[in-house]
């Protein structure tokens, strides 16, 4: 059997673009890290994704069977994701032109992100090859979480039609599917659930001791890892240290920078109006997040949305013992009381009895992080990749009778 081709769509972001730099998030290191990992399947994988610099190479390998197609769509520049959408018949052209210069033909598309989402479904009936999709965060979940209009209602109707469009989607969490079903009337039998992964040869513990003398941390440390964007919640974590003023050892450090300016200044003019002493670290490479990881005592994910929680799942990895919002997919992977602590989402002073539980109570922490590694090894990239791979072949195999009977047959 012929190796499967995939067409791997991420138009708004490279997944060889430095995690933590504006634009490159949980998403493009989702597709980064699955392409590879397809690719030592024995998939060939082409991801395509628009070009953000005229210097960057067309074609650019990044593992075995694995590579980046750049192609030209807008400005060679970041751009804001509004003027992306309006960029996407150039970027349709220029996807045609290169699969027909390169000869190449591909047995299905997965496209990430509702911008993506949309150039699979004009494309996947063109080409008569099945589509699936995962959309990642979706518009009308953000803005309930939010209780404001935030994302455009342009965005949403490409969602419903992607949703509809779509042979598959992948849902990241049982919440998320449901949250398809109801708020975007999926079809229940063609939305999986497969969820997100984590490198667990990268986090994983270490030496606490050493890991603090590296950073220069001491007393007690509480941890936010996380793109500047107000779903994510960091605010109520700074209203939340505010009411554990009387811990003086204790120490919020922020890791991330990119996302929105202003959320970021908002943040810390919070901070100083709160007279908070916090470390804001900005964003790093990912190689050196499990250091940090393993000094704090505590990470906490404030969110008002996640559809999945990836920065809870490396965490956890590392053993380190984790507080999160009671939203989205975080339930899936925190467990109350067993590998962390789960508390109403919006309320600073759940969020501060939650830490002070876990740094008071010395029985409850070492439970936490006996249990959490052992809680995410499910999450390892080879299983996903073979849980997708499986969902591949069923589409394929489910198309050409599709096709057949639209009395175009392309197999």
């Amino acid at each position: 059997m012929a190796a499967l081709r995939v067409a791997m769509l991420s138009v708004h972001g490279c997944p060889l673009a430095r995690p933590g730099t504006p634009q490159a998030g949980g998403m493009q290191m989702y597709v980064k890290a699955l392409s590879r990992e397809l690719g030592r399947r024995g998939l060939i994988v082409d991801v395509f994704t628009r070009r953000t610099d005229e210097t960057l190479p067309t074609i650019v390998p990044f593992g075995v069977n694995a590579r980046v197609i750049h192609l030209d769509a807008g400005e060679a520049a970041l751009i804001d994701k509004n003027a992306v959408a309006d960029a996407l018949p150039e970027f349709v052209c220029n996807l045609q032109r290169f699969r027909r210069i390169e000869g190449v033909e591909y047995d299905v598309i997965h496209s990430h992100y509702w911008l993506s989402g949309r150039v699979g479904s004009l494309l996947a009936p063109r080409w008569g090859v099945p589509h699936v999709t995962m959309f990642h965060t979706l518009g009308r979940l953000k803005n309930n979480a939010l209780s404001e209009q935030e994302e455009s209602e342009s965005r949403i109707a490409v969602e419903e039609y992607v949703v509809a469009s779509a042979d598959r989607v992948i849902a990241s969490s049982e919440h998320e599917r449901q949250s398809l079903v109801d708020l975007y009337r999926a079809r229940r039998e063609r939305v999986s659930v497969i969820n997100g992964g984590v490198d667990l040869h990268l986090f994983r513990p270490l030496d606490r001791t050493l890991a603090r003398a590296r950073l220069g941390l001491t007393g007690e440390v509480v941890l936010f890892v996380g793109r500047m964007d107000r779903v994510k919640g960091l605010d109520i974590l700074l209203r939340a240290i505010a009411l554990l003023r009387s811990r003086p050892s204790l120490k919020l450090v922020v890791i991330g920078g990119s996302g929105q300016e202003d959320e970021f200044r908002r943040c810390q003019a919070l901070a100083n109006h709160l007279e908070l002493d916090v470390l804001f670290r900005g964003a790093i490479p990912q190689e050196e997040l499990p250091t940090y990881y393993n000094a704090a005592d505590v990470l906490v994910v404030p969110s008002h949305y996640e559809s999945f929680g990836l920065v809870a799942v490396e965490a956890l990895a590392c053993g380190t013992p984790v507080i999160g919002s009671m939203v989205g997919g975080l339930p899936t992977v925190i467990h109350d009381g067993e590998n962390g602590l789960l508390v109403p989402w919006r309320r600073p002073e759940a969020f501060a009895e939650g830490i002070a539980r876990v740094l008071d109570d010395p029985t409850l922490r070492a439970t936490l992080s006996a249990n959490a590694r052992p809680s995410v090894v499910c999450y390892s990239w080879e299983t996903v990749a073979a849980r997708v791979t499986t969902l591949y072949q069923e589409v394929v195999a489910a198309q050409p009778v599709e096709t057949c009977a639209k009395g175009s047959c392309h197999h």
